[in-house]
């Protein structure tokens, strides 16, 4: 008689965990709990549905073969949708968990992994980089002078300080982007060295570059550059472990990002999100080939991942440095690498790619944290935002933003470069749609 309700028990345990089972890949295709309703978290699903037509009518225009674009909450999904093409070559349907480049959005996860060793004691943000990379001990900066017959040559003249840990997360430390904006003699120099090469491993990169003359004085220009490609090298020294390994084990695994890392395995590269090909070379829009794994693993703009996975990420800071159990940072380093590290007096070099909205300048109303753009003021910008909002782009078209007042995430998965318009409409689609 005592046998009935323990088979009972077993059969209840034993659904419960099919259930369980089953609702597991639903969650982690979507990152984050589902909302019962866009109005369930304050925003109105007729609304929201302007970002669908909007996007989809971009698509039919030929702005990009497709996007995945995802909105949360709350801690709650409350917009997921993928639409348009997968591969404009093979007219694949854009999946929900199609895998894109992110470009500079593996910055911010490159600067959570610096952070996780600042509370371990392990690293420190006043640190010179030469303590952990002693090829950049003596590094000079390059100055451009006339001589004698009157041409501009490029003279060195002694660094005031060393380059440190947090010059590198917030881009003071004197580097630059070879191959953007005006070619100053210093850029010239990092052309010639092939800075931006896919062939130089980990070591030749750093190697390569600190035989080159910086192009600031450390700490007095803020200039979008290799520095995080740099920092992504001391998490290699001090781990003893190449970058991928490292973001693997101490971001991906624990937070459960499925498909983040370096490059796409073979077994998923049917979910691989493709640009258009480029009418006038017959190639694709950008040739950043993450089907195998790099000869380097770039910290600066290497990764690839979903819009599932990158909302998680980006809940885990939201949060205060920790989701559903796991804590990776404390809610003090989270509240230190989200505030503004840009002294007022400090110049502004910014590439091509960036203007308007999103220089971090207080002409624009932000700032820049330890991996991000920062917005420190209201109505200087003309993108929708709060202050203490947070946010970063790839160049293949991706883009983020975290809004801690809203308790909001936003993920633009696109694979189509320089989508500044694509980012503004979204930015004003989604807060119309907040309606409480």
């Amino acid at each position: 008689m005592v046998s009935i309700p323990k088979v009972a028990a077993v059969s209840r345990s034993m659904l419960l965990g099919l259930m369980l089972c089953l609702m597991a890949p639903v969650a982690a295709a979507q990152g984050l709990p589902r909302a019962k309703s866009p109005e369930a978290v304050g925003l109105s699903g007729e609304r929201l549905q302007r970002l669908t037509e909007t996007f989809k009518a971009e698509i039919s225009r030929g702005t990009m073969p497709g996007a995945v674009l995802l909105v949360a909450r709350r801690g709650q999904v409350a917009y997921y949708e993928a639409m348009g093409l997968r591969d404009p070559q093979t007219s694949d349907a854009m999946p929900a968990d199609a895998i894109f480049w992110l470009a500079s959005m593996t910055k911010p996860l490159v600067s959570v992994a610096t952070l996780m060793l600042v509370e371990e004691g392990r690293l420190a943000l006043t640190d010179p980089v030469s303590r952990y990379l002693p090829e950049f001990k003596g590094a000079q900066v390059g100055v451009e002078r006339k001589d004698a017959g009157g041409q501009t040559v490029l003279a060195l003249e002694p660094a005031k300080r060393e380059m440190t840990i947090q010059d590198l997360m917030r881009h003071t430390a004197g580097l630059t982007y070879g191959q953007f904006g005006e070619k100053t003699l210093v850029k010239r120099e990092y052309d010639k060295a092939r800075i931006g090469s896919p062939e130089l491993t980990a070591p030749e990169f750093i190697t390569q570059l600190a035989k080159l003359p910086l192009a600031h004085q450390p700490g007095s220009t803020w200039e979008y550059s290799v520095a995080i490609d740099v920092l992504g090298r001391v998490l290699e020294v001090i781990h003893g472990q190449d970058l991928d390994r490292v973001l693997r084990e101490r971001i991906a695994k624990p937070l459960r990002l499925q498909d983040m890392g370096f490059f796409v395995p073979s077994a998923h590269h049917s979910r691989m999100a493709a640009p258009f090909i480029d009418k006038a070379t017959g190639r694709r829009l950008f040739t950043r080939d993450v089907s195998k794994p790099p000869r380097r693993y770039g910290g600066g703009g290497g990764m690839v991942g979903t819009a599932s996975d990158y909302v998680r990420f980006c809940q885990m800071l939201l949060n205060g440095g920790e989701l559903d159990g796991v804590r990776l940072l404390s809610k003090n380093t989270v509240a230190l690498m989200t505030a503004n590290h840009l002294p007022q007096n400090i110049a502004y070099v910014p590439p091509f790619f960036l203007h308007g909205p999103a220089v971090p300048s207080p002409a624009a109303g932000q700032g820049w944290g330890l991996g991000f753009v920062v917005r420190t003021e209201q109505g200087l910008n003309p993108l929708h935002g709060s202050v203490g909002e947070y946010y970063w782009n790839g160049a293949g078209g991706t883009a983020f933003w975290v809004d801690p007042k809203e308790q909001l995430i936003v993920v633009m998965m696109v694979q189509a470069p320089a989508q500044q318009r694509l980012r503004a409409l979204m930015r004003a689609l989604v807060h119309q749609a907040i309606v409480n």
